[in-house]
């Protein structure tokens, strides 16, 4: 099995961008709406501009209503706080809006949306709730090198995570020797912990998987998983036995 279309990684919760095509707009597969606001202002880029603001389970997503084409996309995993402060909006005077500053490509950028309805604070609640809980779920999309991952010799599983095989006395070729280990495969990753030091370990969700390919090795034939550029760009080779 192997996907190596980088242009299908998903980005929608690690990038900001701007104006982007429609269909860069559109639910990608695993994205789901939570919010649909209609009368939000672009308050710093676009003053004036009434525009509709939706938020998904990956990022916030505004575009103008008279022209679609002018459009934000912003990545969950991009923002560094939320914020909500007084602001000047064309359309609603001096007013409580909602800053969120991000971080992407080493460039930071600071967006002020003003909820046009007022007396609600939908925009604010509904974007705080979402961002929390994109936060405390990050082990179900990042890959994760010497995590806190095993307890009592056992996989610390995610909420609705289920183990499908457990696998012993897997060699992790991180090192020339090699590293004997456990490997647990779920429904959500592949998880492989050394047996002498349970510290040294790795969770790599599928979603992070650029490749996984059989190939031969001084080990004899490995697994090979390499992981997508954002996620680190990784090569991990696990064989059947050492050599």
């Amino acid at each position: 099995m192997e996907n190596t279309l980088e242009s299908d990684r998903l980005w929608e919760d690690r990038d900001v961008r701007f104006d982007v095509p429609l269909n860069q707009m559109k639910m990608r597969p695993g994205e789901r709406l939570i919010d649909y606001l209609d009368s939000i202002e672009d308050t710093k880029g676009n003053n004036g501009e009434r525009g509709r603001l939706m938020v998904t389970n990956l990022r916030i997503i505004w575009h103008s209503k008279t022209l679609p084409r002018i459009n934000l996309s912003v990545g969950f995993n991009a923002v560094i706080n939320i914020s909500t402060r007084t602001a000047e909006s064309k359309l609603r005077g001096t007013t409580e809006a909602l800053y969120i500053l991000t971080r992407c490509n080493n460039t930071r950028f600071e967006f002020i949306f003003t909820n046009l309805v007022p007396e609600t604070p939908r925009l604010f609640t509904s974007v705080l709730a979402v961002h929390r809980a994109y936060e405390t779920t990050k082990m179900y999309r990042d890959l994760k090198l010497r995590g806190s991952l095993i307890a009592n010799k056992t996989l610390r599983l995610l909420p609705l995570e289920e183990v499908y095989n457990k696998v012993n006395g897997v060699w992790n070729l991180s090192s020339d020797q090699g590293n004997l280990g456990t490997f647990y495969i779920t429904n959500v990753r592949l998880v492989w912990h050394a047996e002498i030091n349970e510290s040294f370990n790795v969770s790599i969700p599928y979603i992070q998987m650029r490749a996984v390919k059989i190939r031969d090795s001084k080990f004899g034939t490995a697994l090979v998983i390499e992981s997508l550029k954002n996620a680190g760009g990784y090569v991990l080779g696990f064989p059947d036995r050492p050599g």
